[in-house]
Parts: C-alpha cells; sequence; structure tokens
C-alpha cells in the first residue's frame, strides 16, 4: 500500500485529488495538508511514502516545504501545479532543484474532457516515484549560482572525428541534471545542443525561458527549420518529435510516439546519428523507463560518440541503466564531470 500525504491550500483540489487516488487499487491517503508548514509537519508524523505537493500556498509555498521536508524527514515528492505560467514554472523548477521528483498539471474536474487521461497519468506517477530512493539535503547546501559565465578551458586532446552537435535526453530528475550540465558549459559552446526533457504538458516553455535565464548557454524551444547554432540549446517543442534536416535545422515532426513518447529520446538519437554519424555526441541522463536506447544503438552503430549519466548521481537510472545493459555508453560519468567530459570530447570542434 503506498501511503500518501496531499498538500493543497484548496479544498476542492485536495478532494479531487484524495478522489482519484482513493479508487485506484494499492494508494491511500494518509493525510491532507492545508499549507507547506502543516506538510513538514505531517511528513515527519505520518512517515508518508510520497507527498504530493502544491506549489503557491499561504504561510509556506511548495518550494519552501520541500527544502524542509528533504533536509528533515525525506520522502519522494511530486509538485502539482494549477498553472504553467513562466514565473509559476521557475518556481517549480526551484523545487525540483530542491529534491522534488517530477512536476504534473492539477488534474481538472471530472466534468473535463481530459480527465481521465489526467488521472491515470496522477496514479501512474504516484506509483512510479513512490519507489524513488531520495537522499536527505545538507542544511545550507549552497546551489550552483545562476547566471555565472564559466571560464573552463577544455583539454587539447579529443579522439576520433570532431563533434558537430550534442544531443541530450532525459526525464525524471531532468530539470535540475539540465541545470547542472548547461551551467558547466560556456557560451562560446563550439556545437549545438538538441535536447529532450520529458515533462508535463504545458511546462517546456517555462522549463526553457528558467535554464536560459539561469546559464550562459542560449537556451529556446525551435521551430521546424530554424538553424541550428552554436551555443545554444534547442529543447524539443511539446508533442513534438525533435530532429535535425540535412541542412543543419531543427525538423519539428508530429510522427506517431515512440514507445509512448513524443518527443522521443529514440528519434533525436537517431536523427543526430544519421545526419552526423561519427561526429554526433549523444548524452543519457536521469529519468525514468527505457527511452533512447533504440537511438543510441544506431549511434554506436554509426561510430558516434555516447555518454551516460552514472547510478548514483541519478533521480532514477532507468533511461541510463538500459543503454548501459547494452553496453553502449563510451563512458558513465557522474553529473557534475559530465560538462568537462562535453568540452573535452568537442574541444576541436567546428560547425
Amino acid at each position: 500500500m503506498i501511503r500518501v500525504l496531499i498538500t493543497d491550500d484548496s479544498a476542492t483540489s485536495r478532494q479531487l485529488l484524495s478522489h482519484i487516488l482513493g479508487s485506484a487499487a494499492g494508494i491511500q491517503v494518509v493525510g491532507e495538508a492545508v499549507n507547506g508548514e502543516e506538510a513538514v509537519r505531517m511528513a515527519r508524523s505520518l512517515h508518508p511514502d510520497l507527498i504530493l505537493m502544491d506549489i503557491h500556498m499561504p504561510v509556506m509555498d511548495g518550494l519552501a516545504a520541500t527544502q524542509e521536508i528533504m533536509i528533515h524527514s525525506p520522502t519522494p515528492i511530486v509538485l502539482v501545479s494549477a498553472s504553467t505560467m513562466v514565473h509559476e514554472t521557475a518556481t517549480a523548477m526551484q523545487a525540483l532543484r530542491a529534491g522534488a521528483l517530477t512536476l504534473l498539471l492539477k488534474p481538472a474536474g471530472p466534468a473535463a474532457p481530459n480527465h481521465d487521461q489526467a488521472s491515470r497519468e496522477l496514479i501512474d506517477t504516484v506509483r512510479a516515484m513512490a519507489d524513488v530512493k531520495v537522499v536527505r539535503r545538507r542544511i545550507g547546501a549552497t546551489p550552483l549560482p545562476l547566471n555565472r559565465q564559466v571560464k573552463t578551458t577544455p583539454p587539447t586532446t579529443v579522439r576520433q572525428s570532431p563533434v558537430r552537435i550534442c544531443a541530450v535526453a532525459t526525464s525524471t530528475g531532468g530539470p535540475p541534471a539540465l541545470l547542472k550540465l548547461f551551467s558547466g558549459l560556456p557560451a562560446d559552446f563550439p556545437v549545438p545542443i538538441v535536447a529532450v526533457q520529458h515533462i508535463a504538458t504545458g511546462f517546456t516553455d517555462g522549463l526553457a525561458k528558467w535554464l536560459d535565464s539561469s546559464v550562459a548557454l542560449t537556451v529556446k524551444v525551435p521551430e521546424t527549420g530554424e538553424r541550428l547554432c552554436p551555443g545554444t540549446v534547442y529543447l524539443a517543442r511539446e508533442d513534438y518529435h525533435l530532429g535535425v534536416a540535412r541542412d543543419g535545422s531543427a525538423l519539428l515532426s508530429k510522427a506517431a510516439p515512440l514507445h509512448g513518447f513524443r518527443p522521443s529520446a529514440t528519434h533525436l538519437f537517431h536523427s543526430v546519428a544519421e545526419i552526423y554519424g561519427k561526429q554526433a555526441l549523444a548524452v543519457i541522463l536521469t529519468g525514468m523507463g527505457h527511452d533512447g536506447v533504440e537511438g543510441l544503438r544506431r549511434v554506436r552503430e554509426v561510430g558516434g560518440t555516447i555518454f551516460a549519466q552514472d547510478e548514483a548521481s541519478c533521480v532514477v537510472f532507468g533511461m541510463p541503466g538500459a543503454a548501459v545493459a547494452e553496453n553502449l555508453p563510451d563512458q558513465i560519468l557522474p553529473l557534475d564531470r559530465m560538462a568537462t567530459a562535453i568540452l573535452a570530447r568537442t574541444a576541436s570542434a567546428s560547425c
């Protein structure tokens, strides 16, 4: 039985969430908190398996509550937001950085056309995230500074052909992992970066703007046909596959989802493998499931380079672990060494 604590200042929302979870086998709502301060107390007393956390609440918001819970009583936290506005998404991204696992859009009421789908997504997420092992955060831990200009000098020795593109894919735990990775790359990074992040509907634009305001690289959501430029991260548009065209431009596609995903990491990796061959660098980061493995296999076949995040630094080792199980990565690296490895591999790149 998965024991869930619901935190939301809206009685209507608490009732809806409780009804949805109460209808699912193997899930029990053990408490309802009306603000973050109450959630912190109830997390200590009830020891739930998972906490659903609203973001904007009186007394103590979801960000502050997440920080406190991850210091004093670490528990898997799923953020549930009623808004996809950029400033609210930025707060959600900071809560993910503080230790929350993932972000969902709050389900609409039973009369809404997407209610059943949103309810299934909530239930599936609760079941998946309740098993994630979270770690205690240190009091006073200093987060990575924002808006810094990275002065890293990459090594001069580079293996194989010069890299002309870097493709990155991630899922659960991805937003803070992308922040950490991109913060280690300079504004004059020599090749374009194309990226897939599995995230709840409505949050992609806000994620791109949050990353863009936080790192030296430019981060944006591309239009189809847009020329890919060095020093820029192109984050896959919501509900579109992202690939690359032979003229070096972004290629957006409404092709069928792959294994349930659109955008798909496999689609992205397969595309860069076909266009860039051995000059492609593919990076697989933290995430649940195995999306990306088939695309990475194609990168390996054409002689490209593959880096995978190691298990110890992943929130969920699913996607990198699937690649490791297939013996695909050239290097398996902790997240805090990934940027240095990418800089080394792209040191003599030309675009």
